[in-house]
């Protein structure tokens, strides 16, 4: 195939000819300072690899998936090419990022980012032609191409001397990485004075300043990718001084942090200061270090911090645990579960949960190269089971993952030696970002909450406009073999953004957006948090609804197979209906699923609300089963909604899609006062199990559920738990102080204590359990006296500064005793 337009004509259109190859003039003067042959073989080195990095290895260009991904590349290359227009002010003509009225004109991002959508385009088509099987492998005219629209762009709008605008981010981050790989994989075909023009217009836009504080926007994964940028900038331009910079500004991502942006000792990852965000800026994190960390391991100027460790050890403490059978939950990435299908995007790709774990678990691959063989053996194990159980979005079917990581998972699958590891049973708190996730038998579930330290939700650049309750208790949970597409199928733009499943709100009308561009705003409450023996959870929140009058106290209590939810306290003066949300399942464009009520069975899928008082228990079919302790009044609605990606994200389609919704919950009425309710939710039971479980009056005891403290507990499951909203009693527990205790009784005479401090406020706790207790087998280094007897008595020091962790007591208890 042949270009639409000659190299001598784009040239003498952009007015580049004093950057093409073959020019008199001492081109030798602009040409990288001399190195001994050892040198330049290492950067020769360094450059192979990163190609390998780039376009992957090992797999066959005329095996399936691979013949299509290379032939799709080739369509998406031969379309660029042919649409190249090159003016002043655009490389494409849909690409125009000349601001016309720089100074008035209000959406300079969109500029900056065209910008940075051509050099993308322009590193499409070079991996085009380097890539096997395209149909443009080794095209000249597609290399020239290039090499011209590189010249034009950093002649028109990137060079040293041009002026930055709009977003930052593509002036350090984007174009300079796609222009710096499309440097790699070109390398051989530029000439000196090239190489020096492109590096010259990197090191003007990130200057080694970029990283010589850590703060600002250089903090986690942008400091990665800014990172990235300055090493790939010394291995174009044969440069060990700035791959030195590049790698030992690094060290500050690896410790752990106690505020702002970063890795946090439990496992929670936060960006831009109070966003949970290991599914968006972590999966950046994760890949970039992956391949920065593979690039340099065998270099001279590999890594060796030893911090790096702390990195590796995110793996198992901060990434496994929010991905879900091929799932990266949607409670950890930001404003990204609003993107969905793109106006940009040619070939109208959605990015779901699914597809955003997809490099991610490629990145668990690469990065166990460089781990411990057993950090290598055990995680490989993990992602192939996650590969093997996703049934709903396959990694290896997903048309948007790259080349090089569906082979790295390919790979990985073909792998005889490596045997699946199931999805481990288990409970986590993630106290610095207000999320805990748990796994029981079969299914899996993650609440999201929102505090003075924890944004209920993010807004900006135009995406996540009606996100704003998914902080306000949204409890979301997973099945082995259903619910695997609750969030994937259009979800998010045809959702009723007031009734996500366990939020309690105001039906207050909210303006998209509310809180204002990057407002991420946060509620006042500071006692949100919980805490776990490692298989069992209590979580609670001290709930604010967003810029409303509503307050509440909402608990979970998480067990094997299932959650007991309780809410009190719920009191507001909005003037509108307050409402807690049991469950709202998507049913897809076309589901029906089966709604039974104490027995009685609502098959259908048209429209209808049903209120119901004093329901013991309901059903939904394929999906889960809900009890009511006691009996509660029970609203249910099925409808159709129709929205747009375009709704909630500004970039994304405006294209109307349709999904069917059966929704239950409790209405408040309007401005309740000391409103309360209890549900138990159990993923997966059938309505038979459903039915008995209701009807067992001694499977649960609550406790207590008011504002000063919620509790309940489980006789069949030596479980009590119970968060104290201020110092009080609840059954055989009493506390001097707003702690979340949980106590878990074994069979074998031992007893676990679990207490936190989410308020992080107490100085000083007693914590009294009438309870025989013969011995204290083992305790935290902050229980101060332990006193055992018929009645046990623990005394803790300061649990401020513990940030909301868990401090855990063993004890061996009397086996006839009973709570």
């Amino acid at each position: 195939m042949t270009s639409a337009w000659s190299r001598r004509g784009l040239l003498a259109a952009t007015g580049g000819s004093a950057l093409s190859a073959g020019l008199a003039g001492p081109a030798a003067a602009l040409a990288p300072r001399g190195h001994a042959d050892g040198a330049a073989d290492a950067f020769a080195a360094l450059r192979a690899t990163w190609r390998t990095l780039t376009l992957g290895e090992g797999f066959s260009p005329t095996a399936e998936p691979f013949r299509t991904k290379l032939a799709t590349l080739g369509t998406q290359a031969a379309s660029f090419r042919s649409a190249m227009a090159p003016a002043s002010g655009a490389l494409w003509p849909d690409l125009v990022y000349a601001d016309p009225e720089p100074d008035t004109d209000q959406d300079s991002y969109g500029y900056s980012q065209r910008m940075n959508d051509s050099f993308n385009r322009l590193a499409t088509m070079a991996q085009a032609h380097c890539q096997p099987g395209t149909g443009l492998t080794g095209d000249t005219g597609l290399k020239d191409a290039v090499i011209a629209g590189l010249d034009h762009l950093c002649s028109d709008v990137y060079g040293a001397a041009r002026p930055r605008f709009g977003n930052w981010w593509n002036f350090q981050i984007g174009s300079p990485q796609a222009l710096l790989d499309i440097a790699v994989l070109l390398h051989e075909h530029l000439t000196p004075r090239q190489i020096a023009t492109y590096c010259a217009a990197v090191d003007a836009h990130v200057p080694d300043s970029a990283v010589a504080s850590y703060t600002g926007t250089s903090t986690g994964a942008n400091r990665v990718d800014l990172c990235r940028v300055l090493v790939l900038r010394g291995i174009v331009g044969d440069s060990a001084a700035k791959v030195v910079v590049g790698r030992d500004a690094l060290s500050p991502v690896f410790p752990y942090v106690t505020t702002g942006d970063g890795f946090y000792a439990d496992g929670s990852f936060v960006q831009h200061t109070n966003i949970p965000y290991i599914g968006g800026y972590g999966a950046v994190l994760n890949d970039g270090l992956g391949r920065l960390l593979a690039l340099l391991r065998d270099s001279e100027w590999r890594v060796s911090d030893p911090s790096a460790q702390l990195f590796l050890d995110t793996i198992d403490k901060a990434v496994a645990p929010f991905i879900w059978n091929g799932l990266m939950m949607d409670n950890v990435s930001g404003r990204g579960i609003s993107r969905g299908l793109t106006a940009s995007d040619p070939f109208g790709l959605a990015q779901d949960d699914h597809t955003r774990a997809h490099g991610v678990m490629a990145s668990v691959v690469l990065l166990g190269l460089g781990a411990s063989p057993a950090e290598n053996a055990r995680w490989r194990a993990m992602v192939k089971g996650w590969l093997q159980r996703d049934h709903y979005g396959p990694a290896l079917k997903n048309p948007k993952l790259s080349l090089v990581n569906t082979a790295r998972l390919q790979s990985l699958l073909d792998d005889d030696t490596v045997r699946a590891s199931p999805e481990p049973r288990g409970h986590r708190v993630f106290h610095n970002m207000d999320r805990a996730t748990h796994r029981g038998r079969g299914w899996a579930a993650s609440v999201s909450m929102a505090s003075a330290r924890i944004a209920h939700y993010e807004f900006g650049n135009g995406e996540h406009a009606r996100g704003y309750h998914t902080g306000s208790g949204w409890l979301s949970w997973w099945g082995d073999d259903h619910g695997l597409g609750q969030y994937s199928d259009a979800y998010w733009p045809t959702v009723d953004p007031h009734r996500l499943p366990g939020v309690t709100v105001s039906r207050k009308p909210l303006p998209d957006g509310v809180g204002g561009n990057w407002g991420n705003p946060r509620p006042a409450t500071g006692w949100v948090g919980g805490t776990t023996d490692g298989e069992y959870g209590t979580a609670g929140q001290h709930l604010q609804g967003v810029t409303s009058t509503m307050h509440a106290r909402k608990s979970w209590f998480f067990l094997d197979d299932s959650v007991v939810c309780l809410g009190a306290g719920i009191t507001s003066a909005d003037g509108a209906p307050v409402e807690t949300v049991v469950d709202n399942r998507n049913l897809g464009a076309s589901g029906t699923a089966v709604l039974t009520v104490d027995g009685v069975r609502r098959p259908g899928h048209q429209g209808w609300t049903a209120t119901r008082a004093r329901t013991r228990w309901a059903h939904i079919d394929g999906h889960a089963g809900y009890v009511f302790p006691g009996g509660a009044t029970l609203s249910a609605l099925r409808e159709e909604r129709t929205g747009a990606w375009k709704d909630i994200n500004a970039g994304s389609s405006p294209h109307p899609l349709t999904r069917r919704y059966l929704t239950l919950w409790h209405d408040h009425g309007t401005d309740p006062r000391d409103a309360s309710y209890a549900y138990v939710l159990m993923p997966g039971a059938s309505a038979p199990r459903t039915a008995a479980r209701a009807l067992d009056r001694d499977w649960l005891r609550i406790l207590a559920n008011d504002d000063g403290s919620q509790g309940v507990h489980v006789p069949s499951r030596g479980f009590t738990g119970v968060n104290f909203w201020s110092a009080g009693t609840a059954g055989a527990l009493t506390a001097s102080a707003p702690v979340s205790v949980q106590i878990r009784q074994r069979r074998d005479g031992t007893a676990v204590v679990s207490v936190a401090d989410p308020s992080r406020t107490v100085r000083g706790l007693t914590l009294t359990w009438r309870h025989p207790v013969t011995a204290v087998l083992s305790k935290a280094p902050s229980v101060t006296s332990a006193q055992t007897g018929a009645v046990f008595t623990a005394t803790f020091g300061d649990l401020s500064g513990s940030h909301g962790a868990t401090h855990t007591l063993k004890l061996r208890t009397a086996r006839t005793a009973r709570l």
